[in-house]
């Protein structure tokens, strides 16, 4: 049933055009959506969360990276390979939103994304509504931050908002239930960004060098065992979704992997 699975996973993105590839865009030319007072329905939707940058990464734009057709694909591979409700505007474009830590409408989103968070500064107001919405059982994935500095940058942040010694940061084995909610996975793969590929002509996706070489896969834990913060580090799985369209050679290579990832994730959240 896997096989099959897998073998659905790449037809279907193979057949089908996700938002992305209808035309070139430039990365955070598009404004911000943010995420309204009250939902449009009980369907399944992401919030990206806007954060505020106070150091800068190579090919990062701080919490725009990626957004928004790394979650608005992500949503319609959700649907179109689950029979997972999605949320739709009236274009039936999927919705997915922006959300400030100290939003309200923080506490209507099921999940939020957060890209290049190696520039992540958190002021003292963001820091309880975070903690309170992930003990309540919010869920918070991070990705596309990489090498050493990054690394520091968001872990001494995020450990504000839960301290390390209650809630420390740990490796998701590969036989986590994370990886098996729909595709058996048994790594997670390193993307790397379609600028950075076509830059070194597809020979190496480690972006920082010996820094970036092997992909973290990490989480940290509420005390019942449950991931509330997923950290995928050196690796850029949001791009895999995001630029599918731009060049065959790039969607070949990611895609279907990245989208492996990510809908086990999603179905994680969806059952957790």
């Amino acid at each position: 049933m896997r096989l099959a699975a897998a073998a659905i996973l790449l037809s279907v993105v193979m057949a089908t055009g996700a938002y992305a590839q209808r035309a070139r865009f430039r990365e955070g030319s598009i404004p911000p959506r943010f995420a309204p007072s009250q939902m449009p329905d009980a369907s399944m939707t992401i919030c990206r969360l806007a954060y505020h940058s106070v150091r800068s990464e190579a090919m990062g734009i701080g919490w725009l990276t990626d957004y928004p057709y790394a979650e608005m694909n992500l949503l319609t591979r959700l649907s179109e390979l689950t029979k997972t409700p999605v949320s739709h505007d009236d274009r039936h474009r999927p919705n997915s939103y922006v959300v400030r830590p100290t939003d309200p409408t923080l506490f209507n989103c099921p999940m939020l994304v957060a890209s290049d968070v190696g520039t992540i500064g958190l002021a003292e107001e963001d820091l309880e509504p975070l903690r309170t919405y992930l003990l309540k059982g919010g869920f918070l994935w991070v990705d596309d931050f990489w090498g050493t500095p990054a690394w520091r940058q968001w872990s001494t942040q995020i450990g504000r908002v839960l301290p390390p010694s209650e809630y420390p940061i740990s490796d998701i084995p590969s036989d986590d239930p994370v990886l098996r909610t729909m595709f058996s996975l048994t790594h997670v793969p390193q993307v790397t960004n379609i600028q950075f590929w076509r830059g070194v002509d597809g020979t190496t996706t480690s972006e920082r060098g010996a820094d970036s070489a092997q992909v973290d896969f990490r989480a940290i834990r509420d005390k019942q065992g449950r991931i509330m913060v997923l950290m995928t580090h050196n690796t850029d799985l949001g791009d895999s979704w995001e630029r599918e369209g731009e060049d065959p050679g790039y969607f070949y290579q990611f895609s279907p992997d990245g989208y492996a990832v990510g809908i086990d994730v999603l179905l994680y959240v969806l059952t957790h």
